[in-house]
């Protein structure tokens, strides 16, 4: 087996051009399942990256759409939080937050913006971190003070040549105007519930004495104590909806995770679609090496029949020339696989994410790359050691 292997590397030097041209096939298939498997990989953890470890946590729950009666309907109030973080276990802590739609002015320059009432800590709780100044303290919210945060945008939108911290904006909410002093402008580029660049926030403290005295809030945000409950408590959640009010929507329950494990299917799916697409270069090489190795066939039957006439078995005949067609698919896997990173690891580097090898597609591209070798060279090793040794000595 050795000795076949070390020989079917010196005939591939002595016919360079040939073998690179049939290597040509398996490298570009190989190299195309790699850069897709592994530009998929990166997107994957660039997008786990971005979504931040605390969001993974959190569940975002909106009063949903009634269908029938709405005598049970579901309230975001204080009666439900304490509800749920009594009857459902593995919560942390249950945010409210509530949101209006606001016109912000500075001077002449206005902008078109949701406004979030949040209670203390929930900027944190987000993954949220400030550019400059500070997010709102325990008593901003207690006292309802008239102070803002703002996302990147707005800052940018608002106050385009200074820095917004301290100074003095406008708000409409509603029919009234309210004065807010800006004490942070939000930083990052983060994935989730809100966005660093162009959520709003106000202390919900404010919100209830002086916009909207209801104490129903417009959305809740539940944060396990870890990730792994994450699914669990948002089927407790959907359950408690259906028992309560025998609707199905009552609540609409949507979490991070699930986001991330959809975009991981739909991916996924289209990783395995386009790596189908890209592995038929890899059949279509299989055939250009099937080719060569009869053409390899018919030059060396007198060396073949050299071989049988001094008692060599056809399995060893065989085996040979299966040696040389598994050798030069696993040269052009290797080769492939090289390629295929290194192309893989310009592409990262230019969008900027996160390198990470699918090793699984590379696994995948060089044994699948191997068996090519081996069922396409099955019919030539097995012509050659059909070959009767006479006939093989007597050709030109």
């Amino acid at each position: 087996m050795f000795e076949d292997l070390v020989f079917a590397f010196k005939m591939f030097q002595r016919n360079k051009t040939r073998t690179v041209l049939s290597l040509l096939g398996i490298i570009i298939g190989v190299a195309s399942v790699i850069v897709i498997g592994t530009l998929g990989e990166s997107a994957k953890t660039n997008v786990k990256k971005s979504f931040g470890s605390s969001n993974l946590s959190l569940i975002q729950v909106d009063a949903g759409f009634m269908r029938r009666s709405r005598e049970n309907r579901i309230y975001l109030d204080e009666a439900f939080r304490e509800k749920i973080f009594d009857s459902i276990s593995g919560i942390n802590k249950i945010w409210y937050k509530n949101n209006l739609s606001s016109v912000l002015a500075n001077g002449p320059l206005s902008v078109s913006y949701q406004l979030s009432a949040v209670e203390y800590g929930y900027i944190e709780m987000c993954g949220l971190t400030t550019g400059s100044g500070e997010t709102f303290n325990v008593s901003d919210d207690v006292e309802g003070s008239q102070t803002i945060v703002l996302g990147s945008d707005a800052a940018l939108a608002l106050f385009p040549d200074e820095d917004p911290v301290g100074r003095v904006l406008i708000a409409q909410a509603g029919s009234d105007l309210f004065g807010f002093r800006v004490i942070g402008v939000l930083s990052g580029d983060s994935l989730g519930f809100d966005s660093p660049k162009t959520s709003v926030y106000i202390p919900r403290g404010f919100y209830l004495k002086k916009i909207a005295p209801s104490p129903n809030a417009s959305s809740a945000v539940v944060e396990a104590r870890s990730p792994k409950n994450v699914v669990r408590i948002s089927a407790e959640l959907k359950k408690y909806a259906l028992e309560k009010t025998g609707e199905e929507y009552a609540l609409s329950v949507n979490s991070m995770q699930s986001m991330l494990e959809r975009y991981d299917e739909v991916t996924g799916t289209m990783n395995m679609l386009l790596s189908g697409v890209a592995a038929i270069s890899l059949l279509v090489g299989g055939i250009g090496i099937m080719n060569i190795m009869i053409v390899t066939v018919t030059e060396r039957k007198r060396e073949i029949g050299v071989r049988k006439a001094i008692g060599a078995a056809p399995y060893v005949i065989r085996l040979q020339f299966l040696t040389e067609s598994a050798a030069i698919t696993i040269l052009g896997g290797i080769t492939g696989a090289a390629a295929g990173i290194g192309v893989s690891a310009v592409a990262v580097a230019v969008l900027k994410w996160s390198f990470s090898v699918s090793w699984a597609s590379c696994a995948a591209a060089f044994l699948f790359s191997a068996f090519v070798g081996v069922f396409f060279g099955y019919y030539p090793a097995s012509k050659a050691a059909k070959l009767d040794p006479v006939t093989a000595l007597s050709s030109e």
